[in-house]
């Protein structure tokens, strides 16, 4: 019998797909965890011409293109009056890729990284396949994540820490005082913080913070991507950047598992970040939109469900057997502890779909909660 590595054995495919895979043809799919916009059109049309003039044929720089590094410094500086070098960024497939340079190169066998739960399936994926140990903490009601609890599962052997604000799967948005406090513990306790803010431009209610702005340390780790910022999931364009020395350690990752992102893609991202940004308020305006329709539709079946203030989920607490029933009545709804055990008895919606069937949708769910109670 042929012999697997342990990293790989002690993982398995998310549980979001087995629910994807059940599912008909023509079910409603409030699974889906990306935005139902278009790519914009200056995005596209911008890979259209890089590849018509045989500008992405060959590999570009390891770390990505000058000018895509210059749009993601510029957007920093931009938006949170951040002053970052070009070179300490690295385009990446995606921001799955840059979460794990972060992880690689950051976390030694055996050693810990503290992860929300529930939170997203990667992160506790992705620290067992570096040969890491999660540490899984859970959340407050409201479902934040507290920084004392996080300060509190620090041991020796931790080597880092995951935030990720707004977050999937659970729309929560940190205020400043907990990404300040995150910020605070990375530099005391001398850990990584790696902050996934792929969700960053959806914010509904108040503004984004990263521990980037104030940690004083160079532990901060910051991952982001084009995918939910600009509708650009399929593109699979991210990055990250951190402190000079731990971009040169993420980057030798890179180099032998990637060499480079998407050419294309590179193109397509940098019209996305020098462009018009219309379509960051037009977005964040509708799923605003789509989040008070879903919480109103859900207080009116008795569904009970702490107010999103970010991204395009919400995790409402729910009877048992209401996922499968939800299923079987043909609405795609994730079971909350596919996103970690102290999700049991929660299911994640992503909102990211047309009112009409969101509405639709709302009523099966009420339908599927009074069958199980």
């Amino acid at each position: 019998m042929s012999r697997f590595a342990d990293r790989v054995e002690r993982i398995s495919i998310s549980g979001i797909r087995d629910v994807f895979e059940a599912a008909g043809d023509d079910a409603i799919n409030l699974g889906l965890g990306q935005p139902d916009f278009p790519t914009p059109k200056h995005a596209r049309q911008a890979a259209v011409d890089a590849i018509e003039a045989g500008k992405a044929d060959d590999y570009t720089e390891n770390k990505g293109r000058p000018a895509l590094r210059d749009a993601i410094t510029a957007k920093y500086e931009r938006d949170q009056g951040l002053d970052i070098d070009p070179d300490d960024v690295i385009a990446t497939s995606g921001g799955s890729e840059a979460l794990h340079l972060a992880l690689a190169a950051h976390v030694d066998a055996g050693e810990e990284v503290i992860i929300p739960d529930p939170g997203f399936v990667s992160y506790d994926a992705l620290t067992k396949l570096v040969g890491g140990d999660p540490v899984p903490v859970g959340l407050r009601e409201d479902l934040t994540l507290d920084p004392a609890a996080v300060e509190d599962a620090i041991t020796d052997d931790t080597a880092a820490f995951v935030i990720n604000s707004p977050a999937n799967p659970t729309g929560a948005v940190a205020d400043e005082a907990d990404i300040r406090e995150f910020a605070r513990i990375a530099d005391e306790h001398d850990v990584v913080c790696v902050s996934d803010e792929v969700y960053e431009y959806t914010v509904f209610e108040g503004e984004h913070h990263s521990p980037l702005e104030y940690a004083d340390s160079d532990n901060v780790v910051v991952v982001n991507s084009a995918s939910k910022l600009y509708s650009m999931t399929g593109w699979r364009l991210g990055w990250v950047t951190a402190s000079s020395d731990r971009v040169e350690r993420m980057l030798r990752v890179h180099q032998y598992t990637q060499a480079c992102a998407s050419a294309p893609a590179q193109f397509a991202a940098e019209a996305a970040l020098t462009g018009l940004q219309d379509v960051v308020s037009e977005m964040t305006d509708s799923f605003r939109r789509r989040r008070d329709i879903l919480l109103d539709g859900l207080a009116e079946h008795d569904i009970e469900c702490p107010t999103p203030q970010g991204a395009f989920y919400a995790m409402p607490r729910v009877p048992d057997g209401f996922v499968e029933e939800c299923l079987d009545r043909g609405v795609i709804v994730v079971p909350g502890d596919a996103f970690g055990e102290q999700g049991a008895g929660l299911a994640r919606i992503s909102y990211a779909t047309d009112e009409d069937a969101l509405r639709e949708a709302i009523e099966t769910m009420g339908e599927a909660a009074a069958a199980v109670r």
